[in-house]
């Protein structure tokens, strides 16, 4: 009896160990399945009432996701799993986020939440539709794999292009201002009636995050 408790006790380990490589490689291939999928969405129309309750909460999803990236310290026990949620409702893309410069390449979906910021970007429903005159803006996690997410977002100049790629249009937007913010600054999502802008949001720095990177950017025209 004990032999066999040994062994689950040694199974239990390694699979508390796997857990954040496994959870990993979930997120990234919903990440991939979403770039395949994409060109099948249909955007959603949304209004424009609750977009700084949903820059507040960015808050609190950039503070989970800094929790659960974190190695497990808990000692390793016989309940111990590695399964992945698998029966999640499908998600669709409403867009690609491209920027050459950082060799990125992202799925966008609609509405900045835990499950949708898992593996994708997302775009904060209730601000402007991509291409329009407003602030559109897209909120990603900087996770610490390189080159995960936003992981690279911090090496954005000004002067690079993003690209915003829907189903019907292609907008190209150019980076005209990088800036590190407290948390509470809603101003990012200033906006006037003239231009059509875009705002890339995530947490800074890497590691116990404390503030806000923001790049803003234009739509080219």
């Amino acid at each position: 009896m004990r032999k066999w408790l040994s062994y689950l006790l040694i199974i239990a380990g390694v699979l508390v160990l796997l857990y954040p490589k496994a959870s990993e490689w979930y997120d990234t291939r919903q990440q991939e399945k979403l770039m395949d999928e994409w060109e099948d969405a249909i955007p959603d129309e949304t209004a424009v009432d609750v977009a700084q309750q949903e820059y507040d909460n960015l808050t609190a999803l950039f503070n989970e996701f800094e929790e659960e990236e974190e190695e497990p310290t808990a000692e390793p026990t016989a309940e111990a799993t590695v399964e992945p949620t698998a029966t999640e409702t499908p998600v669709k893309s409403i867009a690609t986020i491209k920027i050459a410069s950082i060799n990125l390449k992202l799925p966008v979906l609609e509405g900045a939440t835990q499950k949708n910021m898992k593996s994708a970007a997302a775009h904060l429903s209730e601000t402007a539709p991509f291409g329009q005159i407003g602030n559109a803006a897209i909120a990603a996690h900087r996770m610490k794999t390189k080159g995960r997410l936003f992981n690279r977002l911090n090496e954005v100049e000004v002067g690079d292009e993003i690209v915003i790629e829907t189903k019907k249009e292609t907008f190209t937007y150019t980076v005209y201002d990088v800036s590190i913010v407290e948390p509470t600054d809603v101003s990012v999502l200033n906006y006037n009636n003239r231009d059509k802008l875009l705002t890339l949001i995530t947490c800074d720095p890497v590691v116990n995050p404390t503030h806000r990177l923001i790049v803003h950017a234009k739509l080219v025209t």
